[in-house]
């Protein structure tokens, strides 16, 4: 027979090794679901990571997730299955520790999980993005930053509503979300491009959902956009910085420390949004693109006409244009990000909440953007095929103003019954479309 001292220490080892084992399982504590127009993701916030696999069947459609020492306490929290891709949600034990999920669903889809460590406000994440079966399909990507159609075309404006879903970005003292507030700004400024013949707008989240910076980029591309706007409301840790800013992306560093910053705060979107992983080769080799093409000159001026319109609706933080490192400015044609306020102000989140303040703030950036467009017009719009008119200054010269509206030099002195290149300050002169 065993001593009693031994018999103790061995009945202390086997509890031992139970509290160890409970220690480890891991706990659901929430589940979230994000639809989105060309997928689902479902979020389970857990206690701890988790080992787990997926895998699909069919007849009926499910997607089976096993989780390995992994429990619910309780049920889990009620979803709303509109706009999914899922009908229902069935969960139970599997042997001792483990746990199974069972998605049951409306269409067939292809699955993609990963795990997400801790990251500021959240907790350790599992993510299960559903793509419909029949639209998983890799899309070419269009790197021309023009297009030359054989007829007129409307612009295309590429409208970026920041973060969304999973995401919601900056919150304000009174727990305005910036993901809220910069939708609304975003379908303003859809509405008027909407009006204004020969525009046409694309909203690269219509709703409350996250895409990843990298696909922000990518459906820029996709739908042929001349121009992409990013629109957001950051914050700072001074309660006090206050003021809307207008940024480009910058080839080296930032033109400011807050620039830095807050180039820092949205590049890491991604980590709050559900990422598993980043390849910045496709964006090195558009940034490759841009400054061979020109196009971060382009922006600039682009940003300036939108920063001097914006003056007219809120203080700005800084009276020239900004620039720095922002991950979802390398689209390959001009990009600007609007920094409408800072949400973290407590009068600027007043403003923000305001549907006047929003409205007034989309009409500065569209009245920015239709002020650049009519002065440097691309080929083959129909805001190209018009007649402008341009009043002499000082200094200026004919070829000069040629290449600024991308005419011949002969064009416009056909149109102005001009003989020689010499011009009078003050006369207007009419240049003819392309």
């Amino acid at each position: 027979m065993f001593s009693k001292a031994f018999r103790s220490s061995m009945l202390f080892a086997v509890m031992a090794v139970l509290l160890s084992n409970m220690a480890q399982a891991a706990e659901v504590l929430g589940l979230r679901m994000w639809p989105a127009p060309d997928n689902t993701r479902l979020v389970f916030d857990l206690n701890a990571p988790v080992q787990h696999s997926l895998f699909t069947l069919y007849q009926p459609d499910r997607i089976v997730i096993d989780l390995k020492d992994t429990r619910v306490s309780g049920a889990l929290p009620s979803v709303s299955y509109n706009e999914s891709r899922i009908k229902k949600i069935r969960y139970a034990r599997r042997g001792k520790d483990g746990l199974r999920v069972v998605l049951d669903l409306k269409n067939p889809v292809k699955a993609k999980s990963f795990v997400l460590r801790p990251h500021g406000n959240y907790g350790n994440r599992l993510v299960v993005d559903l793509f419909d079966a029949s639209k998983a399909k890799k899309t070419v990507v269009k790197r021309s930053v023009y297009r030359s159609p054989k007829k007129a075309r409307d612009l295309v404006i590429a409208i970026d509503a920041g973060h969304g879903g999973e995401d919601p970005g900056a919150t304000g003292p009174r727990g305005t979300r910036e993901k809220d507030v910069v939708l609304k700004i975003a379908k303003e400024l859809e509405r008027l491009i909407k009006r204004q013949r020969g525009m046409r707008p694309v909203m690269i989240r219509k709703g409350d959902y996250y895409i990843s910076l990298k696909n922000r980029v990518k459906k820029a591309q996709q739908a042929g956009a001349d121009l992409f706007i990013s629109i957001h409301a950051d914050a700072f840790k001074n309660g006090k910085a206050h003021g809307t800013s207008v940024y480009i992306l910058s080839e080296s560093g930032a033109s400011s420390s807050l620039a830095s910053f807050l180039a820092d705060s949205e590049n890491s979107a991604d980590l709050n949004g559900g990422v598993s992983s980043t390849n910045d080769d496709l964006l090195n080799m558009v940034l490759a693109d841009m400054v061979k093409n020109s196009t971060l000159e382009d922006s600039h001026k682009l940003a300036s006409k939108v920063l001097h319109d914006l003056k007219h609706v809120n203080h700005l933080h800084r009276k020239t244009v900004e620039q720095a490192g922002f991950r979802v400015l390398k689209a390959g044609r001009p990009s600007i990000l609007v920094e409408t306020a800072f949400i973290s102000n407590r009068e600027e989140e007043r403003k923000l909440r305001s549907r006047r303040h929003q409205r007034a703030l989309a009409k500065a950036i569209f009245n920015g953007t239709r002020a650049y467009f009519r002065s440097n017009p691309v080929p083959g719009t129909l805001l190209a095929m018009r007649d402008r008119k341009h009043r002499i200054r000082r200094g200026e010269t004919l070829s000069g103003i040629a290449q600024k509206y991308r005419v011949s030099l002969a064009s416009i002195r056909s149109a102005n019954n001009l003989r020689g290149d010499t011009l009078h300050v003050g006369k207007t002169l009419r240049i003819p479309a392309i």
